[in-house]
């Protein structure tokens, strides 16, 4: 299978490198944007910027330039570009016949005077490439631990069968599980609202309020995630599983996540731009914690730990008071109904 990657970033780079060393042989092409990003990997065989130590397959291929005739010929596509440079993309690629999957999690940012929200990922398809047979590779993954062949499982989410089975075909290996859902809807949502999640449990864990209260958020998290994406026409399974709450629970607690690193500097007294630079990488939370408030508003959705967040980027909220927020709430019945 010829395989065409778009973005060398971390998560691109190490799912290039991944399906490069796939038993059944693939021809896999690298490519990015920026021209003396490529020559250093050629001569490095390294990307010396998102994974460095890590060496790059000898059959892995490297391009940059004309993204369009790169993509020709191609089996499939795979854009690992971040979220605001997905519309971009999917435009260029717009009549391309092959399957295509995105990487990006999150909401799009909406223009700060348009009045709307942004959009996720299949919404932007739908509006630029509506013919194009699209969808999202998912789940709980860390670039580091893909790009050194460590233990992953992955969610191949399309409402077409053609894009799962091809992603299923592309990845799944020795390293890799790929389990097809075409629930992508509820795939997206859960990609989206863990980052925004991950920085809570991040602000939790750098105040140091121990197990009890991470477990509590965490679990209270998935609630609201959940009914954002119920209202939003997922279904309820898809949270229990590899793209809702596993990929939470890993961008929450574990130390390679940028999101949870976020919140923990938060909780150290670092601004957000201090935090967000200090990062190297972007850390798609940040930029989706509004856009996720202003769709369950519009819904009649109560999402009060998001809610919490978003006060805390904006400066409304202090670290300390936006604990002491979320903890004054009213007690409610759990499990919750509807």
């Amino acid at each position: 299978m010829k395989i065409v990657v778009f973005g060398a970033g971390a998560w691109g780079t190490a799912l290039a490198m991944n399906a490069a060393r796939h038993p059944a042989g693939h021809a896999v092409t690298l490519w990015a944007r920026n021209a003396q990003q490529v020559a250093d990997m050629q001569a490095r065989r390294e990307n010396l910027r998102y994974l460095p130590g890590v060496p790059l397959p000898e059959n892995l291929a490297l391009a940059q330039g004309d993204a369009l005739q790169c993509a020709r010929d191609a089996d499939l596509l795979i854009v690992a570009t971040p979220m605001a440079a997905l519309r971009s993309f999917l435009a260029l690629l717009r009549d391309c016949p092959v399957p295509l999957a995105w990487l990006c999690k999150g909401f799009e940012a909406a223009a700060a005077d348009s009045g709307s929200f942004g959009l996720l990922a299949h919404e932007i398809c739908a509006q630029v490439a509506p013919d194009l047979k699209a969808g999202a590779l998912s789940g709980p993954s860390f670039a580091q631990e893909v790009a050194l062949g460590k233990p992953t499982a992955l969610v191949a989410a399309s409402a077409h069968a053609s894009v799962r089975h091809t992603l299923v075909q592309a990845f799944h290996g020795p390293s890799l599980r790929v389990y097809a859902n075409d629930d992508l809807v509820g795939v997206e949502i859960g990609g989206a609202v863990k980052n925004v999640l991950a920085i809570a449990v991040g602000l939790c864990d750098g105040l140091q309020l121990g197990l009890n209260a991470r477990a509590a958020l965490i679990t209270r998290g998935l609630a609201e995630m959940t009914r954002l994406g119920l209202a939003l026409g997922a279904r309820s399974e898809t949270f229990l599983g590899l793209a809702g709450v596993g990929d939470l629970v890993l961008t929450a607690t574990g130390d390679l996540s940028r999101n949870r690193r976020v919140g923990l500097l938060l909780a150290q007294g670092q601004s957000l731009p201090q935090a967000v630079a200090s990062l190297g990488h972007v850390a798609e939370g940040v930029y989706s914690a509004h856009t996720a408030v202003q769709r369950a508003r519009s819904l009649g959705v109560e999402m009060p730990i998001a809610e919490t967040v978003v006060s805390l980027l904006e400066g409304r909220l202090h670290a300390a008071d936006a604990v002491a927020l979320l903890m004054e709430r009213e007690p409610r019945a759990e499990p919750e109904r509807g």
